[in-house]
């Protein structure tokens, strides 16, 4: 089990709560396992709280308070973590997302949003609010982008993705956004930056065809799981259930074709759409 990482309770209203939820629970000699036993969560969810990977909920808050003699510290606090400029169902996936040190992830319709272009995210956001006004479809944008900074740093996250072919054949937003798209893939690929692989469709059947898959592995808190849906998102951290999705995702690169020959195949289909949209 790896050490207690040292916090800055200043850096954010999560790392205030985690840094105070180990300060009482220790002060009250309490395992994480025990604390975990009245909210009805494992140890390692507790664990998850206290470095900051998981976001706390208001009841578990209150619970916290009532076990802790916390004075409503933790209630009173819960409220700043519920902003958030994603989905709810993806808020915490994301912010887990952002303290990870490795990502696999198999996008079986999207490119993913970490590695969205700016048209590209455009294009996804409009076709899931065909209505919305532009400044709501701006501001889902912004937050896409903002997320993608995250690859930034030249090494860390280390991002693995296996596309399902149906990704890059997928145009969405027109041929000349999907020449950038792809490009900006290639781009990244060639930088060193990620390691992608593409799914063909000449593999048929295959071990994730119920939805996407994201695994997250950290320095020092148990791995999490995130299984992608309509407008939903579970995110687990159950070891068994995490152990079973890594596996999934190991059978998906297993039936990928090699990184060489998905670099090949995402340049050529970006030189498909670059012609069509000469042609336009």
């Amino acid at each position: 089990m790896p050490g207690p990482r040292k916090l800055d309770p200043s850096s954010s209203p999560r790392a205030l709560l985690g840094a105070e939820l180990r300060h009482r629970r220790e002060r009250a000699g309490l395992s994480q396992d025990e604390l975990g036993a009245p909210l009805f969560v494992s140890g390692s969810f507790i664990g998850q709280l206290e470095i900051g990977v998981r976001r706390m909920q208001l009841d578990q808050a209150e619970k916290l308070d009532e076990v802790l003699g916390a004075d409503g510290f933790f209630a009173r606090n819960c409220a700043a973590l519920k902003k958030s400029k994603y989905p709810d169902h993806f808020a915490e996936a994301a912010e887990a997302e952002a303290r990870a040190e490795a990502i696999k992830e198999y996008a079986p319709l999207l490119i993913p949003g970490l590695l969205q272009t700016e048209a590209y995210a455009r294009a996804v956001f409009r076709a899931y609010q065909p209505t919305a006004v532009e400044d709501v479809i701006d501001e889902l944008v912004a937050a896409r982008l903002e997320r993608a900074q995250l690859l930034r740093d030249p090494t860390k996250p280390m991002l693995w993705v296996v596309l399902d072919e149906a990704v890059v054949r997928r145009m969405t937003g027109g041929p000349a956004v999907m020449t950038e798209a792809l490009r900006h893939l290639a781009a990244l690929i060639l930088q060193h930056r990620i390691i992608m692989q593409i799914l063909p469709f000449s593999e048929g059947g295959h071990a994730a065809m119920g939805g996407g898959l994201k695994l997250m592995t950290f320095p020092d808190a148990p791995s999490l799981s995130y299984l992608d849906g309509l407008g939903s998102g579970q995110l687990l951290d159950d070891p068994l259930a995490v152990k079973k999705y890594e596996l999934t995702y190991d059978l998906l690169v297993s039936s990928a074709i090699s990184r060489v020959a998905s670099l090949a195949l995402i340049e050529s289909v970006a030189e498909d759409y670059a012609h069509e949209a000469q042609q336009l």
